[in-house]
């Protein structure tokens, strides 16, 4: 007689959270038409539809909504079984599913990669790249292992460990090189350019810079730093990027970046994991190897300030 196997959880899970089939295919690496036998497979094993099938649209049934919850949790446990016999095997191998915002992941991350990759020649690293709050819930659903992200995070089951502050810097024209630095004041009066609603270093900005984000003032949003850059060099505003940004991005742009007055504005870089991660000790060992990365970048960019004591 079959029995539900794990099979059958990880792609009613991948179902449930994408709601729709290609898509959960996708996640799960195999065509639409095996997951969809799988699924169905599953529903014959239950006894009842966990899906409402519409030509457009997925829905999960009552029965699947809490169907779904139980498989999510089984899973987790799943993957912490495994995260327990990797710990007691020495040295981090195998799977590695680390997630990092956007603002961080162009700049940090290849020499992140360099770096483990070297140290652990056995790790399949899996980098992940989403706005602060997906990969906080990635991490709590056990799909993330670890995320570099801006601190404080404040959850109260994830550990936080500090990697570096950083400081932010004014990216204006090439042509407003020798004006002075504006003040917080003089910058509400300019044409600001933001990243996009969802992205934590948006709110920093405003912050920083006092504005409500509700303001009837004009803002102009884009899509990535590199967006906003880019924005700048044709002449339209002006924007705040992170230091470790801005080697590479002027490299590729036209404009001027400049250190703002004191003081000056910072945020702090830090990487977080599930306390009860049985890989926690290897995590605080791939903690240090980022931030040994990034001080080798600092150095390389003349940018030896770049991390606190």
């Amino acid at each position: 007689m079959s029995r539900i196997s794990l099979k059958h959880l990880r792609y009613f899970d991948a179902l449930a959270r994408h709601g729709h089939f290609g898509r959960a295919a996708e996640d799960c690496a195999v065509t639409q038409p095996a997951l969809s036998v799988q699924v169905k497979e599953l529903e014959g094993l239950i006894g009842a539809p966990l899906v409402e099938r519409g030509p457009r649209q997925t829905r999960l049934t009552g029965l699947g909504e809490e169907f779904a919850a139980r498989a999510a949790a089984i899973l987790s446990a799943v993957d912490e079984l495994q995260d327990m016999a990797r710990a007691s095997q020495g040295p981090l191998a195998g799977r590695l599913r680390i997630g990092v915002i956007p603002t961080i992941a162009p700049y940090l991350l290849p020499g992140v990669i360099r770096h483990l990759t070297t140290l652990y020649p056995g790790l399949d690293l899996q980098p992940r790249e989403a706005v602060t709050q997906k990969l906080i819930a990635h991490l709590l659903e056990a799909r993330l292992d670890a995320a570099i992200v801006a601190l404080p995070i404040s959850e109260p089951s994830l550990t936080e460990v500090k990697l570096f502050d950083e400081e932010f810097v004014l990216v204006r024209p090439v042509s407003d090189a020798d004006k002075p630095v504006p003040n917080v004041d003089a910058l509400q009066k300019m044409r600001l350019l933001l990243l996009e609603e969802g992205h934590c270093f948006r709110d920093q900005a405003l912050e920083f810079c006092k504005i409500v984000s509700q303001s009837p003032r004009e803002l102009m949003e884009g899509s990535s730093l590199s967006t906003l850059v880019q924005m700048v060099s044709a002449g339209i505003g002006v924007t705040l990027i992170p230091e470790m940004a801005a080697p590479i991005e002027r490299r590729s742009a036209h404009i001027s970046v400049a250190r703002l007055r004191p003081p000056r504005p910072t945020r702090t870089i830090g990487m977080i994991w599930r306390k009860t991660n049985p890989l926690a000790d290897q995590l605080q060992g791939i903690a240090d190897v980022v931030r040994d990365a990034a001080l080798e970048r600092a150095v390389d960019a003349g940018r030896d300030a770049l991390l606190a004591p």
